[in-house]
């Protein structure tokens, strides 16, 4: 189960006391947040707690606490936690009835207690409910598989994962007629759900969807390839599936798939096989992903590999690459792991090998093509391209290939190398249009301030943030007198309605005095 609010206040080493909203310490707490600032709400995404001294809020203030409260409780913070001995020696009356009025979780924490403990208890509780789903997925995909390879057909396979989803699975044939169900009952509901199957079969694979009426929820997965739907999987349950209830459905599509599509759909359940081995790797479990790759990926995870992501417009656009790269490695020897993702492609590929080497000859003549017409339908395909990597950093290899997406569409590139990032400033990283406007669109007022000659607001500007604020290394700089120079600070600060006391205010600044092109004299 994930952290609650119960289960913090449960907690022994915390000490914290529910102040208000005794009747709602059962919501699940997705992090743990300490922000002093009076308006919150933009920097929160919802199942917070939020942890605060009020240093600035008038917390003895019951109109200004009950706005504060409402807003927090609209923006979807589930509680809020107080810390007496700093600000206030108790929690404000005013913040305790508006919390109870807007039933609002409120917890006081006594001053021996650190936010960073509160912060830490609810990460500790995170993580290892993750963990407990991810090991439990696990564990399902090890029995799946042995039941798929018990030759028995599909109904020990449907029958261990209804226990696992706790609820029930069917089987669908190419026509949509229920071929295998656990339990038995299972079957006369999932016949009603024959024409959902009918519509799903009209998708590419793979498709899902969800309905359901009143008794549960029913999951369809199609089982096949692109070319040709062989199948549907049917999984009803009572509520939305876990991360273990998941792990154990993408399994059983992968088995199914390969155990009903035969030669024409190996491809398929190939890069579900793949797909499975790749979340394992992103999920840092290479032990796992070594198992389940058995003979068929086993070869490439033991020698360095690259991963590529290459992204366009359609999903049909990157079946070029896709061919160019598979026979490559083919004449080669070589094995690639490729997972379709929607309109991107992820593949894991040896490091120097064939495969990669026909990604780059492919992205280089893509750049060399003559300029395509506007109008035309878009047929590039852009790729980012990780550093070398082992089993072990698949999910560093995967974020450095994202980034190096980001750039190369940045930039117009077909493909770039994140080891083109590894080096030099992240300056040329921000050139583009879209950084210089908006930099242009923060300085502006300053610049206009400037040109009418009421003072040199932008270098002293950029005079403090290169002194790091320091007052008198940078007046020295400029060659005014420090209160000169403060005076201009306010100024700035009025000027732009942004206070310089704000770390993320002065790092954004300093970027737009770096990418800004500055308005020319008329």
């Amino acid at each position: 189960m994930p952290p609650t609010l119960a289960s913090l206040v449960q907690h022994s080493a915390l000490k914290l006391t529910v102040r208000a909203g005794a009747d709602r310490l059962h919501v699940p707490v997705r992090w743990a947040h300490a922000s002093e600032l009076a308006d919150p709400v933009p920097y929160m995404e919802g199942g917070e707690l939020l942890l605060i001294t009020a240093t600035n809020l008038d917390a003895e203030n019951p109109e200004a606490m009950r706005r504060y409260v409402r807003r927090l409780s609209g923006a979807g913070v589930v509680g809020l936690g107080f810390a007496v001995g700093v600000t206030y020696d108790d929690v404000p009356q005013p913040l305790v009835d508006a919390a109870e009025e807007a039933g609002l979780p409120l917890l006081e924490v006594p001053r021996r207690t650190p936010f960073l403990a509160i912060a830490k208890a609810v990460s500790s509780e995170i993580a290892a409910d993750q963990y407990r789903a991810v090991t439990a997925g696990f564990e399902a995909q090890r029995e799946l598989t042995r039941a798929a390879l018990a030759g028995d057909g599909p109904a020990e396979l449907l029958t261990r994962l209804a226990v696992h989803v706790d609820g029930w699975a069917a089987l669908y044939d190419a026509s949509g007629t229920v071929v295998a169900a656990a339990p038995d009952w299972a079957a006369r509901r999932a016949a009603r759900l024959t024409p959902d199957v009918e519509r799903l079969r009209e998708r590419p694979a793979p498709a899902s969807v969800v309905v359901g009426d009143t008794d549960d929820r029913v999951e369809l997965q199609s089982l096949g390839t692109g070319r040709r739907v062989r199948g549907a999987l049917a999984v009803g349950t009572g509520a939305a599936l876990g991360t273990a209830e998941r792990y154990a459905v993408h399994s059983a599509v992968a088995l199914l798939t390969l155990t009903t599509a035969r030669s024409r759909s190996l491809q398929g359940a190939e890069q579900r096989l793949g797909a499975a081995v790749l979340r394992m790797l992103l999920a840092g479990q290479p032990d796992h992903a070594r198992g389940v790759a058995g003979d068929l990926y086993g070869g490439l995870l033991d020698a360095p590999f690259r991963l590529l992501i290459a992204e366009a417009a359609e999903p049909s656009t990157t079946a070029q690459l896709t061919e160019a790269m598979e026979t490559a490695a083919a004449r080669s020897g070589e094995t690639l792991l490729m997972v379709p993702e929607g309109e991107r492609l992820v593949v894991l590929a040896a490091d120097g090998g064939a495969a990669v080497a026909a990604c780059a000859a492919y992205a280089e003549a893509q750049e060399d093509a003559p300029p395509r017409d506007p109008s035309a339908e878009d047929t590039e395909v852009v790729v980012g391209l990780s550093a070398p990597a082992g089993p072990i950093a698949v999910s560093a290899a995967y974020k450095q290939a994202e980034q190096s997406l980001s750039v190369a569409r940045r930039r117009g590139r077909a493909l770039v190398e994140h080891e083109e990032l590894a080096a030099g400033s992240v300056l040329p990283l921000l050139a583009d249009d879209a950084v210089r406007a908006f930099a242009d669109g923060m300085l502006r007022a300053l610049y206009e301030h400037d040109a009418k000659g009421r003072g040199d607001l932008v270098a002293s500007l950029r005079a403090w943030l290169a002194h790091h604020g320091q007052w008198d290394a940078a007046a020295a700089d400029l060659g005014v007198h420090r209160h000169t120079l403060r005076y201009r600070m306010r100024r700035v600060e009025e000027i732009l309605g942004r206070s310089l006391d704000d770390a993320d205010v002065r790092m954004e600044l300093w970027l737009a005095l770096k990418v800004a092109n500055p308005p020319t004299a008329s």
